[in-house]
């Protein structure tokens, strides 16, 4: 058998070849290939990624015998004694992570054990995770909604859709049924709930403040007879009693109630 090569058997009883490197004491599988000889052309590439100085970049285009993630794991290793499973490579004061050879994603070192543990999918341009089973949006890390719409709910601060940073991302709105708007340089918020149609609750000076509006107009519309299912926003910043007092006060549109009264009972 060639160097880096081991025969391999499957469950229905045909065989296949692994290639496995050992680099700094750790046995690395390069993974499984049809023929001898093209284990052996992993083994080789890895060998030679591992015992060089090469960029990631240069290394993909030199070669197709291994997976690009797989080299992405090599030279990270290589380069900073950390082997990580996933495709990431680590820089001063954060970390790469390779989707393609076209798109890299920049984390704090803070999300480094995360990413390691969790590969990122994309699919039609929205990226994931798979955790506990169930697909979750890597945006959900930073408190935004599945649903947030980019420059209106959250934004990048260097308008840079690559750049994960926590420092580069602002949550614009965190709350269902919010907009902030701009007065006279003033930042206000307008609340909206869709029955049939969006109906605008009101405006108010604060995020929590439309937040527990949109939850009142959701209440408002179950005690109508509308059975339809709303978000419902948490306000953690705010006791119960605080809850409840901001709830009490709030002025909900008219032309909104008027609708709720002329729905047949």
């Amino acid at each position: 058998m060639l160097p880096g090569v081991y025969l391999a058997t499957s469950k229905n009883g045909s065989t296949y070849y692994r290639s496995n490197i050992t680099f700094r004491n750790k046995h690395i599988s390069l993974g499984s290939y049809k023929t001898e000889e093209a284990a052996h052309q992993a083994y080789r590439v890895a060998t030679s990624i591992l015992s060089d100085t090469q960029s990631i970049e240069n290394s993909y285009y030199q070669t197709y015998a291994l997976p690009f993630e797989k080299i992405v794991t090599l030279i990270n290793f290589r380069d900073n004694k950390m082997y990580i499973p996933t495709p990431i490579y680590l820089r001063k004061n954060h970390f790469s992570y390779y989707l393609n050879i076209n798109q890299e994603l920049k984390f704090d070192i803070d999300d480094l054990f995360y990413y390691s543990e969790h590969k990122i999918i994309q699919r039609q341009g929205h990226l994931f995770v798979n955790d506990y089973g169930m697909q979750v949006t890597i945006l959900s890390r930073y408190g935004i909604k599945p649903h947030a719409v980019l420059g209106k709910d959250y934004r990048f601060v260097n308008d840079d859709p690559t750049d994960f940073r926590y420092s580069n991302i602002e949550v614009i709105n965190p709350y269902f049924g919010v907009s902030r708007i701009e007065n006279k340089g003033v930042y206000q918020y307008r609340v909206k709930i869709h029955i049939k149609g969006n109906y605008t609750i009101g405006t108010y000076s604060t995020a929590e403040k439309a937040a527990i509006a949109y939850n009142k107009a959701v209440d408002m519309a179950h005690s109508a007879g509308i059975t339809k299912k709303f978000p419902e926003n948490y306000i953690e910043t705010l006791s119960g009693r605080e809850y409840a007092e901001i709830y009490s006060k709030l002025k909900i549109s008219s032309k909104y109630t008027d609708y709720l009264k002329g729905l047949p009972g």
